[in-house]
């Protein structure tokens, strides 16, 4: 008779199985709604756009000091304005096959860019940027980058789909799935 009043104390092996159970769900549950490799991506899209707002800037500085952009030979080399889809990397050169782009960028006496910049964004496994200039002078310099995350791809398509700048590179920044330029729903982000 003793035997059958002894109380129990702790959790039987169901019961822990139960609570083991529903402690997964929730985790496989909140894992999903946060999606972490969507916040992965964005936040390399993030950085993606801000070294593209730090290269425009770097040019524009260049263009303003020298009246000339950086792929350019000098002031009198017109014909060389244009600019179309040229990935930005260390292989960048000048019109005159001269000087790295990236280079002059970096030069003594001008120093809009830093090294160590140069060094990321030209690092294999890095977004790769393209820059983009039409043929007139006043054209904006838009560069473009691929994106990763969900939320950006959907920005560059709704982008695509409104009313753009006169000067945007809407036609070669628009649906290149093709191309595989802007990954592989082929819409690029490209900012002025």
């Amino acid at each position: 008779m003793q035997r059958f009043l002894k109380s129990s104390k702790g959790f039987t092996l169901i019961e822990l199985l139960i609570v083991i159970a529903v402690l997964g769900i929730l985790a496989v549950a909140v894992l999903s709604a946060i999606n972490p490799i969507e916040q992965i991506n964005r936040s390399k899209d993030t950085g993606s756009r801000s070294d593209t707002e730090q290269l425009i800037s770097a040019i524009d500085r260049y263009y303003a000091a020298k009246g000339y952009y950086p792929w350019q030979s000098g002031a009198t080399d017109t014909a060389a304005i244009v600019m179309a889809f040229t990935p930005v990397s260390s292989g960048w050169m000048d019109s005159a096959a001269s000087v790295g782009v990236l280079s002059k960028l970096s030069e003594e006496g001008t120093e809009e860019l830093k090294l160590s910049f140069i060094n990321r964004i030209t690092a294999s496994g890095y977004n790769v940027m393209s820059a983009y200039h039409g043929s007139s002078p006043s054209d904006s310099l838009y560069v473009c980058f691929a994106p990763k995350s969900g939320a950006f791809a959907t920005e560059a398509g709704d982008r695509c789909g409104s009313s753009l700048p006169g000067d945007y590179p809407d036609a070669e920044t628009c649906n290149l799935a093709a191309t595989g330029v802007c990954g592989a729903k082929g819409d690029c982000i490209c900012l002025p």
